[in-house]
């Protein structure tokens, strides 16, 4: 194993994420298909590759071997973050302050626009469903703002100023 792939290992190892039990579901199958598909379809190229002869000018076969380190580092990474990760108890969260899995409705205030935004963990956003990373810089600037509040938040375009109109919580709505 290269030193490079040891320090990545060693770097994420570490991670505490957090997770709904949708999205640790969606990881844990992830990890299942990797290891009970993936996997044993690489070894059967491998064996193929290797059964063709001189495994020193075979391509198909250096190719596979890629493969196949490439998928084991996948299969690490995803351990590591499903032995790292924690589940969030979202009926703890204070409903009056923005936290992650807040749902909240802004108002844009230069051009009156209203948007509504679900702060996910960062595995989990979708900006097509209104799931934004609690770790974006929107979402930076909206933590712990509570409704009636106003911010000026730096995106890469430029500093946006957002009126907060409404804080729900999808179980609590």
């Amino acid at each position: 194993m290269s030193y490079y792939i040891v320090l990545y290992k060693l770097k994420i190892m570490s991670e505490i994420k957090y997770y709904t039990p949708e999205g640790l579901q969606k990881l844990k199958e992830e990890l299942q298909h990797l290891v009970t598909v993936e996997r044993p379809m690489i070894s059967r190229q491998i064996a193929e590759a290797r059964d063709k002869g001189d495994l020193s000018e075979n391509a198909e076969y250096a190719a596979a071997k890629e493969s196949q380190s490439m998928l084991e580092l996948k299969i690490s990474k995803i351990q590591d973050m499903v032995s790292n990760a924690r589940l969030i108890d979202e009926s703890k969260l204070d409903n009056t302050k923005i936290l992650i899995f807040s749902t909240v409705r802004l108002k844009n205030t230069q051009n009156n626009t209203i948007v509504t935004y679900t702060l996910v963990p960062e595995n989990e956003a979708n900006v097509k469903q209104g799931k934004i990373s609690v770790n974006s810089p929107i979402a930076k600037g909206l933590l712990g703002k509570c409704i009636g509040d106003k911010v000026e938040i730096l995106v890469p375009a430029g500093k946006i100023a957002f009126e907060i109109i409404e804080i729900t919580r999808e179980n609590n709505s």
